[in-house]
């Protein structure tokens, strides 16, 4: 297969560096200099990515196009490269729900050929190697499983359905980034009371995630009877830190959905069942 010219939208930290790995099997790879700044300006020249004026005309000159740009920004995009009339390969790589990207598939449907895109990992610079999860129609994900082939990003098709790279990709953000503000929460409660070093020292003894560990959901249901109230005073504890305690007061309601499940015997089954059908 000849090697497909690439346009990059739009180079971010992230969308930049993932280019710069495409380029390996690329004939080029092209960003749209109009409207972006000029930090932008500069990670493109350093990845080596090469300038255009406008998007028509990346979009004219561009096989596959990914999208890499904040969520808010992802349908406007793909509305404007709908209404161009693209009819090349659209990789939707955004942080968005499956939702939207089933709606941008919509749009740019069929003049396009739309794959679902997730990326789960650091950008590819300094040893890191992400994984772009892909999902849509088998011709197209083979297509970009190629583009990346022998480069720092990883690929893995999840099968036909635009929508379960992005359920993949929230699913574990929803973990990894509300898990980070959890520790903030944790050990500036702990600091207003002098007790920081020591949650630290207890946390050390335990390294595993609870995420790869979800047999413990059923446990959490059966025991969510007491874990309510108990972050509820966790809560009051950060209000009066002056810390906001909304997370935790979230956890608690949430928790309060398994409210008849007290020490009940549950499958993982049984008790995300009640989780979603209370």
């Amino acid at each position: 297969m000849d090697q497909p010219t690439v346009g990059i939208l739009h180079p971010g930290s992230m969308g930049a560096a993932v280019a710069a790995c495409a380029a390996a099997n690329a004939a080029a790879v092209l960003w749209c200099e109009a409207g972006r700044s000029a930090a932008s300006a500069a990670r493109a020249d350093q990845f080596g990515l090469v300038p255009v004026a406008t998007l028509p005309e990346l979009l004219d000159r561009s096989d596959i196009v990914i999208s890499l740009c904040p969520p808010a920004a992802a349908e406007d995009l793909a509305r404007d490269i709908a209404e161009h009339g693209f009819a090349g390969m659209y990789v939707e790589a955004n942080a968005i729900n499956p939702g939207r990207a089933a709606r941008i598939a919509e749009l740019l449907e069929p003049t396009a050929a739309v794959v679902d895109g997730g990326v789960v990992g650091s950008p590819p610079v300094r040893g890191k190697t992400p994984t772009l999860y892909l999902s849509g129609p088998a011709a197209a994900t083979s297509r970009i499983e190629a583009l990346f082939a022998g480069t720092a990003v990883q690929t893995h098709a999840l099968g036909l359905e635009v929508g379960k790279a992005s359920a993949l990709k929230l699913s574990y953000a929803a973990y990894q980034k509300t898990s980070r503000v959890l520790v903030a929460l944790s050990v500036g409660m702990a600091r207003e009371h002098g007790v920081d070093q020591e949650l630290i020292d207890i946390a050390s003894r335990r390294t595993a995630a609870y995420l790869s560990e979800p047999e413990y959901v059923a446990k959490t249901a059966a025991r969510a009877w007491r874990w309510g109230p108990e972050l509820e005073e966790a809560a009051d504890t950060l209000a009066a830190a002056g810390l906001p305690p909304e997370m935790l007061r979230a956890a608690a309601a949430t928790l309060a959905r398994w409210k008849d499940a007290k020490d009940g015997k549950l499958t993982l089954t049984d008790a995300l069942s009640l989780l979603a059908h209370p």
